[in-house]
């Protein structure tokens, strides 16, 4: 299996060492940068598989470098910042991020982060399903990971794309928030639900006819979500 290789934006020296030694004792491939500009030149440069992504940085901030890079790539994308208020990390998920991560932290907490995003990338889980889901103008090919909507392609994140299949698995029922947020994020999560208010508002976006009235992506009060067909 090709070693991953990971993207480290940071402009804290020691932080920013201190992530590498620890990614690259358990095998990953690394590179630094000390911020935003300097991320997209080597994001440009090297074939990166993830980017850990600090967001207040000296000539550019990472919610621009995350804006820049989802433009053209759906590559996923830890936030890793001292910003902790709700608004940021919605902030953060509305521009592309796939996760957030509050300093100061844990080897642990990071690494299971940094699994879980991997995870929904490339199906380190459990192979692909060779099935194709189709609810009147929506495919979902779940092998190529594909969507359709009304014959054109949607583009969709990782995470969006896992969300909306886990969703549609389960046409007609409610799925709660945790059990959404456990088998789309992983066992570590649970409690994030403003996760879940920012993706659905994303495929929303990408696939109601009217976003604001939704018709398929629908929320159920204080417990979860449903897809109806």
């Amino acid at each position: 299996m090709p070693q991953t290789t990971i993207l480290i934006v940071d402009d804290e020296a020691p932080l920013r060492d201190f992530v590498r030694r620890n990614l690259e004792k358990r095998g990953y491939r690394t590179f630094s940068a000390v911020d935003g500009l300097e991320a997209l030149a080597a994001f440009e440069r090297e074939p990166i598989d993830l980017i850990i992504l600090d967001v207040m940085m000296p000539n550019l901030n990472g919610f621009e470098v995350c804006r820049r890079i989802r433009q053209t790539s759906i590559v996923p994308i830890i936030v890793l910042t001292a910003l902790g208020e709700e608004q940021d990390k919605i902030t953060a998920f509305d521009l592309g991020a796939d996760d957030y991560l509050t300093k100061p932290f844990g080897v642990g907490e990071l690494l299971a982060r940094l699994k879980a995003v991997l995870r929904r990338s490339h199906w380190e889980s459990a192979p692909p399903s060779s099935e194709t889901l189709r609810h009147g103008n929506l495919e979902i090919d779940v092998e190529q990971r594909r969507v359709r909507r009304a014959g054109s392609d949607v583009r969709l994140t990782p995470t969006e794309f896992t969300l909306l299949t886990e969703l549609a698995t389960h046409a007609g029922k409610v799925l709660t928030h945790r059990a959404l947020l456990q088998k789309v994020w992983g066992p570590e999560y649970g409690g994030e639900n403003e996760y879940l208010r920012v993706y659905i508002n994303r495929l929303r976006q990408k696939l109601e006819a009217d976003p604001s009235q939704p018709k398929h992506l629908l929320t159920e009060q204080s417990v979860g979500y449903r897809f109806q067909p």
